[in-house]
């Protein structure tokens, strides 16, 4: 029996690296649509791992190109996307990027007749409809729920990756953060979260939400980050209001920065704890990253 082909846009990013990596070891043929292929041959800057000897195919694709997609999904059976806009880009928005790619590529995999499309979304996007980034997602996954391929879409809490800049600052010696820091957060590994997307290729469930096994606090978080790198936490919180008015100038002056910042503004201020799911532990993520940048060093 013939492989099926699978393939994986957005697959130099943290979590499409990992989805690469489960698909691959469960038998499947993996297609990687990717801006820059140059970038799967070595380890992600999270610890994700390189993907270059795991796909069979690479095919060059830019979401903000939508004619750069045509003919991606030819042959193909599955595609998986997590393909966006994840850091402010002069003159791309993620209506651009989240949105309009994403729907190219389903243009063209409903003209391939792809068996299955399953996509990235946003946990709790129903309360944060007004941030842009939310909202292109949520365009697209009604545009995909429409489209009457059969669909999955899964929505996790929030990527260990997404914690790794807490690392950073927790290096500096001092961080800031928005609100009392008592809102609560279980962020999913990339590996964990892989084997959910890849199980969902055989589901038919059209969505799933998903957290990682552990609930924190964001202080909790934060104190993990600066025990991983050897000080002693130093947080200094900020108001809320505060967070909202240095967004509504910085969308006066960098409209792009401000939409990737309305996510984080409105994320500060919610409870993102979803179905809890794997193995993987933050505080051991953290640790792994402060070894690997006490190598580099």
């Amino acid at each position: 029996m013939n492989k099926q082909i699978v393939l994986v846009a957005g697959a130099s990013g943290y979590l499409g690296r990992y989805v690469t990596k489960e698909f691959s070891d469960r038998g499947y043929a993996v297609r990687a649509l990717v801006r820059n292929p140059e970038k799967l041959a070595a380890e992600g800057t999270n610890l994700e791992p390189a993907t270059a000897s795991l796909v069979k195919e690479v095919v060059k694709g830019d979401a903000a190109d939508p004619a750069s997609l045509k003919n991606a999904c030819k042959g193909v059976d599955i595609v998986f996307s997590c393909m966006g806009l994840t850091k402010p880009q002069e003159n791309l928005t993620s209506e651009q990027v989240d949105h309009l790619g994403n729907r190219a590529l389903l243009e063209d995999a409903l003209s391939y007749g792809v068996k299955k499309f399953i996509y990235i979304s946003v946990f709790n996007a129903e309360k944060m409809m007004d941030v842009d980034v939310v909202k292109a997602h949520e365009l697209f996954v009604s545009d995909l729920l429409s489209s009457g391929i059969s669909c999955t879409v899964i929505r996790p809490t929030g990527f260990f990756s997404d914690m790794g800049m807490f690392l950073s600052s927790a290096r500096s010696g001092h961080m800031f953060m928005l609100g009392d820091g008592e809102n609560r957060v279980n962020p999913i590994h990339g590996a964990d979260l892989a084997k959910v997307c890849v199980d969902a290729a055989d589901s038919s469930e059209k969505e799933i939400c998903v957290g990682g096994p552990d609930t924190y606090t964001f202080n909790e978080t934060m104190n993990m980050a600066f025990e991983a790198v050897g000080k002693s936490p130093w947080i200094t919180h900020i108001p809320m209001w505060v967070g909202d008015a240095a967004l509504f100038v910085t969308g006066i002056f960098n409209p792009s920065l401000a939409g990737v910042l309305a996510f984080a503004v409105s994320v500060s201020g919610l409870d993102n704890v979803a179905p809890a799911n794997g193995t993987n532990h933050l505080g051991e993520f953290y640790r792994d990253l402060a070894a690997k940048g006490e190598t580099k060093q």
